[in-house]
């Protein structure tokens, strides 16, 4: 297998992986918490946490551990991914969704091809969604390498609570759950909106993270000095 080959399968393996964590720990959790839907989404933020962070750590040297469009568009932008491959990710982030959600039916023995019906919508929802995916990407670029893993499935845990949206943060997440019609699903027409406010969030990431990293003219490097984010985690992507 050549290296696009691997890579590709990579985000195609990662992405199906995480949603059927999503999903699947949605459904169980709707089945076991007798209602309490707060109990539900502590059952699936503790699932998404523990299967976000092993997902990154299995498939970050394979593909560079994108699982979201959003998160290759950015990549591509620093030059950590070339153009002519997002696209495909992307293509492979999206098919991974769905056939992590099918993946979930199929444990749980319910029907594989279905739609969800439930609406997401609103100024709050979107607010929520550019918030969600502002703080991801910021802490995708900023983080030291050896905490990738961590901040991100933190990051992501907490942001199911304190987003109206609980935190997809994620087209593919997006595209995945419009076919699941569970605790984690989200209605078609209530997609669009959702994806237009992470690419928002994305954008306004990438201009933060650029003047979080800017140095003064006045301030020269010492021996001493505090390493900016690019050089100490440049590198450390493989896509």
């Amino acid at each position: 297998m050549n290296e696009t080959a691997r890579r590709l399968l990579g985000e195609t393996l990662g992405t199906m992986l995480l949603l059927a964590v999503v999903i699947g720990s949605g459904i169980m959790a709707e089945r076991l918490s007798g209602g309490n839907v707060a109990v539900a989404l502590l059952a699936n933020t503790l699932a998404t946490v523990g299967g976000l962070y092993v997902l990154i750590e299995v498939f970050a040297p394979v593909s560079g551990a994108h699982f979201n469009p959003a998160v290759s568009l950015v990549m591509a932008t620093r030059g950590e991914l070339a153009w002519a491959l997002v696209v495909p990710y992307v293509a492979c982030q999206l098919l991974g969704g769905m056939l992590g959600a099918w993946l979930s039916h199929l444990m749980f023995e319910l029907p594989v091809l279905q739609w969800s019906t439930k609406l997401r919508t609103g100024s709050g929802q979107w607010v929520a969604e550019v918030v969600a995916t502002f703080g991801l990407l910021l802490v995708i670029l900023r983080a030291p390498q050896a905490r990738v893993a961590a901040m991100v499935a933190a990051y992501i845990g907490a942001a199911y609570w304190f987003t109206a949206s609980t935190s997809f943060a994620n087209p593919a997440a997006v595209f995945g759950r419009m076919f699941s019609d569970s605790f984690a699903g989200i209605a078609p027409a209530s997609a669009p909106g959702f994806v237009v406010a992470e690419l928002v969030g994305a954008a306004v990431a990438v201009g933060v993270h650029a003047l979080l990293s800017a140095r003064t003219r006045d301030a020269p490097a010492t021996d001493g000095r505090v390493p900016t984010t690019d050089e100490s985690v440049g590198a450390r992507r493989t896509a």
